[in-house]
């Protein structure tokens, strides 16, 4: 009788184990749905709070681009045609890119000013018309002018912004803003800096 007891009681202590772990595995499992919805809201509230659309969720890196390096998805739009919901505000300016590159236009200008430089905005997504215009007023840039030619701007992708930068900053830039997927890709104007996601790690 008192071995059956003691069966009894291991089996009993067995599956108050069992439990137990059970119980401990639900709770982590639980702790962790809790922090993936905190962060998705809190990136929800940031976007809302900044006036951005909120960017793909598929890291820049890996977004699909064509030959020219234009995301699909924004190219089916059309240069200077992008509509305002993929458009996404510059930190507390009135500039507006394509939404994931505001994002990192953002963050590189905080950051920038966390380290005493001060990075400036002077333009960023220009529609078809606009580039029409700046053709008429600074020319052509393969003929010596400063536009490139209407449908081809990377600013007419919201790709692309023209920065106001001191010595000091021009070097920041050169030195970081690589890490934030924007390059200095235009001979003669080192205040263009185009976002380039197909860099991004």
């Amino acid at each position: 009788m008192l071995n059956g007891i003691t069966g009894i009681t291991a089996r009993i202590n067995d599956i108050e184990h069992r439990i137990s772990s059970m119980t401990q595995q639900t709770a982590a499992k639980s702790a962790t749905a809790v922090a993936k919805s905190g962060q998705a809201f809190a990136s929800a509230l940031a976007s809302a709070v900044h006036g951005t659309t909120a960017p793909s969720t598929a890291p820049a890196a890996k977004m699909k681009v064509n030959a020219q390096g234009i995301p699909e998805d924004l190219a089916a739009y059309g240069n200077g045609k992008i509509p305002p919901t993929a458009l996404g505000k510059v930190g507390e300016t009135r500039h507006k890119l394509w939404a994931p590159a505001a994002e990192k236009l953002t963050q590189m200008m905080a950051d920038a000013k966390a380290q005493g430089v001060t990075i400036g905005i002077t333009d960023s997504y220009r529609p078809y018309e606009e580039q029409v215009d700046l053709v008429r007023r600074k020319g052509l840039y393969s003929q010596g002018g400063l536009a490139a030619k209407p449908g081809t701007s990377d600013h007419g992708w919201g790709m692309a912004t023209d920065l106001d930068l001191n010595p000091k900053a021009l070097a920041w830039m050169r030195d970081n803003a690589g890490r934030y997927g924007f390059a200095e890709d235009t001979p003669r104007e080192s205040w263009h800096w185009a976002f380039k996601p197909e860099k991004l790690t």
